[in-house]
This record gives structure tokens, C-alpha cells and sequence, in this order.
């Protein structure tokens, strides 16, 4: 086997080069330090830890919360001729002894392993027996109650260290904003740890929001308006409206799934295992699907209801185009959305700090719904990365109506500064409407200067004022004191009166910004390139595998354009590497032979 990172990735992965901070990660953990890793959906975090373990003696140990995902890892790692194996539940007692022996005999480089099972007495015994090169927590963000998929069995994973002191270790996350990644680092014993913050930039998706009208009607349009054919996810907000658009879209000829918690344990499995291993099939979900779904073609993310934070609807998009090819998150809310939301926060059994943090995330999402500016930027300014706007979304594409909110700007920036900084909007409100509240009083907030200073706006419009200010990145939500909203260095010219403020018109959204955008991966000939889909189909079957496993588009997109003559030249395709060239090369060159 290769003995340098740079040579597996070449060797066994079949890439030229690493990405980003691709190399920098492995270094540290190859080298026997830990580090946590913030890298967007299809940035390559499971490079970050495969290579290492491969580098290193022992076998790497992944914590991963899905079986789906297990299995699809050690499948595409086998794939490679990397020794990987599995244990969860869908092994019968004899299966798993076999992994754990092979484990114990030092004869795997990989094994993925789910965080309840990991924390068991037999086996952490087990961990005691065996040569471990590194452990990998995936999914980490499920360790923070901030999060928005918090799972109690990952608070027990501190105990790592603890035990085992000297192995270095490795949490990943597509999505975290500061006080998540910050309760990792607690939660998890990885102060030490370096961190690497990639960029949340997913260039290749089109983000685009619309208010809800006619939720079917506007979905049909979608689809059949640049996704017919295409896999996709369509998230709702419950249960029932789940089988509902499911048996609907299945009415109107789709190949449509349904998947809840509340389906049985065996469709569930049946349904999700079709949508890996089929291709053009919809997924109809909620939130209960989608972490650490590894298919890369699923080409469009549609959400019929309004999701609970810009974390959750970051990572509910990253799984469209993982394959880098081009990709849409497409969102309907309306009001309604709001309310419903708003109520499960003021119902929910949590404490008076979760509620606030909850109301100040929902109200940054709103910002993003509601901002006049890029989608992108906004959603970037959220996890603290400046950008350019990207001329891709639909409030580039088609700017919507807008009006001057400079001096509303001034006067709500003005009321959070003289206030301290220390509240949240509902406080902050109250003061520019010159409201007389009880916490008003006990503040003296009624001798300020800004009291009663905006009352040409109602509550409803300020409310608008502020979620936008936040989508521009000029105000910031402290959530570790009670959702205090606090200024940002860009707000001073704008309370200067050197920068002008825009926002959205209330009610005004932007109309459906252009056709979908296509995957090109197979434009250069697309005959060919469908040849080579159905050939890939075929492999998958007889390898039992999903057709991802064997080949990307984009892997046999380059094949079709490129039309290499040999196994060499057709090394030379990313994506293809020795393992795979031995296996599918002869049989490629036959296809591409038939379709000359």
C-alpha cells in the first residue's frame, strides 16, 4: 500500500490533489494529534480520517449515527480493496463475532461503529484488546444541546480520551455555528484540538425562497420546470403531510417514497435503501432523513414548510450536489410556518435559555427568508464568512422590490446600542414604540433619548427590520445572554449615516428565479454517457452496491467527453483509482468502444 497521503489519495481515491484544507487535517491526525474539522456537505471530511488510518497502525474507529451510512462507507471503502467492516444491528451474532475477531487480530484498517454500541462495556473492553490507529466522531454537532439534531448517546464520548489517551482523535461537522463549535470542543475534551474551519460556501447550489400559495401546485412547477427525472429530497414539517405529498406526487407520476419515525422500522429501511440504490427517486421526508446520506446526484432540496434554523436548513441543502454538479435548494414559508413554530418554542419542556436561543435562530432564518440581498451572503454572514454576492439565487436573479430603511436602520441600531446591548428584540421593540412595559421601568429605559422613536412602524414591520439587519450581517444575536441583539464593526457607518440600508418589501418575494439547473456532467455526449449509466447500473447490481459506489457522473461525465483509448489514459480520469481500474477498466473501454 502507498505510504504517503498524498500517494493513497492518488492511488487508491484516483484524485490528483487535495482540496482545501484536505491536507492540513490529515497531517495533524496522521501525525497523532487531534483536531476538529467544520467542512460543508461533499467537501471530503471522510478523507480527513480514512487516509490517517490508513497511514497509521491500527484501524481507525468511526462513530456514526446512521446504519445506512455505515454500510455505504465500508461498501465504497471495499470498493477501494481498503479492509472496512461494520457493527450495528443489522448483523445476525455470528457476523458480528467475525468483526470483532478481525478487529481483535489487527486485520481491519476501518471499523464503523454507532456511539450507543461504542460506549458498552464489551465493547470498550474490546477497544482494550485491539491496536486502535485513531477514532473519528462523525456528525459531531449531535453532541450540543445548541445543535439542531442533538443526540444524548454522543455525551458519552468524552470517555475516549479519557480511556484512551493517546490516540488521537477527530470530530467532523458540515454545520455549526460558534456556540455549537464551541460546545463540541467542551462536550467532546477537544480544547487542545486545532481546529480547521473550511468555507460553508456551496457554489454549485441555487438557493431560492418563495412564499407559500399553493404548495402542490408550486412544487409540480418546480419539478417539471428543470427536475424531471432527477433524485431529490422534499422535506415537510409533519408526518402526515409527508405521506400525503408523497402519494400525491406518486399520483402525479414520480417516483415518490415517504419516510418519518413514525413508519415502520422495515419501510423505512426498504424506502431509503431504493432512493440510495435507484436513480430519479424522490425522497418525501422529515428531518428524521438525510444525516450522512452519502448520494451524490440527488440534484434538488425542496422544503414545503419553513425549517427551525439556518444550521438545520444549511445542512437539510448540503445534500443536494454533493457531486459538485449544479444543484437547487428551493423553499416555500408563509406565516403560518411562523406561528407554528413559534408555539412549539413557547410549549416545548425546555428551559427559559433553550427557548431564547431557539426564538433567536428561528428569527436569524427569517432574516435569510426575508433578506433583499444574496441568499448566499446572508447564509454566509451567519457562520461568520464574508462574501461576494453570487449572482445564482433568486434575489440576484431577480432582485425584488425594495425600500430605503436607512433611518429605520439608524433608529434600531440606535435603541440597541443605548440599551446596552444587552436584549432582545422584544425589549428592544418596546423602547422604539415608546412602550411603557414593566421591564421597560425597571431599566429606566424611558429616559433614553431613542424611547418612542419609531412608532411610524407597528411591532410586526420592526420585527422584519431587525431579522434583515441580521441577514446583512449588521446586527449580531448574542445567545449566551438571553438572545441579546449587539451591533456589528459594518453597523457603524450605517449609524453614521455613511451607508445606505435596504430591505425587502413586506409581502413582496421574488418571483421563481429561472429554470433548474441541469447536471452538465454528461453534455459532452450524451448517449455515451447514458451508456455508461446503464453499464454502472449493471455493475451496482452484480457488486450489490449503490451505483454511486462504483462511479460518480462526474466521474463518467469526464469519461464521456475525454473518450480515453487505454487503461492508462483512462488513469488518468479523477475519480478512478488502481483498486477501481483493475476491476471496471476493461469493461469501460468496451462500452466506450460500442458507443464509437
Amino acid at each position: 500500500m502507498p505510504t504517503t497521503a498524498l500517494s493513497l489519495l492518488q492511488d487508491l481515491y484516483g484524485y490528483p490533489a487535495f482540496r482545501g484544507q484536505q491536507a492540513a487535517v490529515i497531517d495533524t491526525v496522521a501525525g497523532g494529534g487531534d483536531a476538529m474539522v467544520l467542512m460543508p456537505t461533499g467537501g471530503g471530511k471522510s478523507v480527513c480520517y480514512q487516509i490517517p488510518a490508513l497511514l497509521r497502525a491500527g484501524c481507525g474507529v468511526v462513530v456514526s449515527p446512521l446504519i445506512a451510512l455505515m454500510q455505504d462507507q465500508v461498501a465504497a471503502l471495499r470498493e477501494l480493496g481498503i479492509a472496512a467492516a461494520f457493527l450495528n444491528s443489522s448483523l445476525d451474532a455470528q457476523a458480528a463475532a467475525q468483526v470483532e475477531a478481525d478487529f481483535r487480530a489487527g486485520q481491519l484498517k476501518l471499523l464503523y461503529v454507532a456511539p450507543e454500541r461504542l460506549l458498552t462495556p464489551r465493547f470498550l473492553a474490546l477497544l482494550e484488546q485491539a491496536r486502535v490507529a485513531l477514532f473519528a466522531i462523525d456528525e459531531a454537532h449531535c453532541v450540543s444541546q445548541w445543535g439542531h439534531d442533538f443526540r444524548p448517546e454522543y455525551l458519552g464520548l468524552s470517555q475516549l480520551h479519557e480511556r484512551f489517551p493517546q490516540v488521537p482523535r477527530i470530530a467532523l461537522t458540515a454545520t455549526a455555528d460558534a456556540v455549537t463549535r464551541e460546545e463540541i470542543r467542551e462536550r467532546l475534551n477537544l480544547l487542545e484540538a486545532q481546529l480547521f474551519v473550511a468555507s460553508f460556501d456551496r457554489p454549485n447550489i441555487r438557493y431560492r425562497i418563495s412564499e407559500k400559495q399553493d404548495g402542490r401546485r408550486q412544487l409540480l412547477a418546480f419539478l417539471r420546470d428543470g427536475h424531471e427525472g432527477d433524485a431529490g429530497i422534499v422535506y415537510c414539517g409533519s408526518r402526515r403531510k409527508v405521506e400525503e405529498t408523497a402519494h400525491w406526487l406518486a399520483q402525479e407520476g414520480y417516483r415518490a417514497l415517504p419516510y418519518h419515525a413514525g413508519l415502520d422500522g422495515r419501510v423505512r429501511a426498504r424506502n431509503q435503501e431504493r432512493f440510495l440504490r435507484e436513480e430519479g427517486v424522490i425522497m418525501v421526508a422529515t428531518i428524521a432523513f438525510g444525516m450522512g446520506i452519502d448520494k451524490p446526484d440527488v440534484r434538488f432540496v425542496a422544503h414545503l414548510d419553513l425549517p427551525r434554523s439556518i444550521e438545520g436548513y444549511y445542512q437539510e441543502t448540503g445534500r443536494a450536489g454533493r457531486d459538485g454538479q449544479p444543484a437547487e435548494a428551493w423553499m416555500l414559508w408563509g406565516m403560518a410556518d411562523v406561528v407554528t413554530q413559534r408555539r412549539f418554542i413557547a410549549e416545548s419542556e425546555a428551559g427559559e435559555a433553550y427557548k431564547r436561543v431557539a426564538t433567536a435562530k428561528l428569527d436569524a432564518l427569517l432574516g435569510l427568508v426575508e433578506t433583499a440581498s444574496c441568499r448566499r451572503v446572508a447564509l454566509l454572514n451567519y457562520f461568520g464568512e464574508g462574501a461576494e454576492p453570487c449572482g445564482n439565487c433568486d434575489t440576484c436573479l431577480e432582485p425584488p422590490a425594495l425600500w430605503d430603511g436607512s433611518e429605520a436602520a439608524k433608529k434600531a441600531l440606535s435603541a440597541i446600542y443605548r440599551t446596552g446591548q444587552r436584549f432582545g428584540a422584544g425589549h428592544v421593540i418596546d423602547v422604539l414604540l415608546g412602550k411603557a412595559t414593566d421591564k421597560v421601568s425597571q431599566w429606566q429605559h424611558e429616559s433614553l433619548s431613542v424611547f418612542g422613536i419609531g412608532r411610524e412602524l407597528d411591532e410586526k414591520r420592526w420585527r422584519a427590520v431587525l431579522r434583515q439587519l441580521m441577514a446583512q450581517g449588521l446586527l449580531a444575536v448574542d445567545h449566551g445572554a438571553y438572545g441579546a441583539l449587539q451591533l456589528t464593526p459594518a453597523s457603524r457607518p450605517v449609524l453614521r449615516g455613511e451607508a445606505a440600508v435596504h430591505f425587502r418589501e413586506a409581502g413582496r418575494l421574488a418571483k421563481a428565479a429561472r429554470k433548474g439547473r441541469r447536471s452538465d456532467a454528461g453534455t459532452a455526449d450524451q448517449p455515451l454517457f447514458e451508456a455508461l449509466r446503464n453499464w454502472r447500473r449493471e455493475a451496482a447490481a452484480r457488486h450489490n452496491v449503490p451505483a454511486y459506489v462504483i462511479f460518480h457522473d462526474s466521474t463518467l461525465g469526464l469519461i464521456a467527453a475525454q473518450r480515453p483509448a487505454s487503461l492508462d489514459e483512462l488513469a488518468g480520469i479523477p475519480g478512478i483509482g488502481t483498486k477501481k481500474l483493475q476491476t471496471y477498466g476493461a469493461e469501460i473501454l468496451q462500452v466506450l468502444a460500442a458507443g464509437a
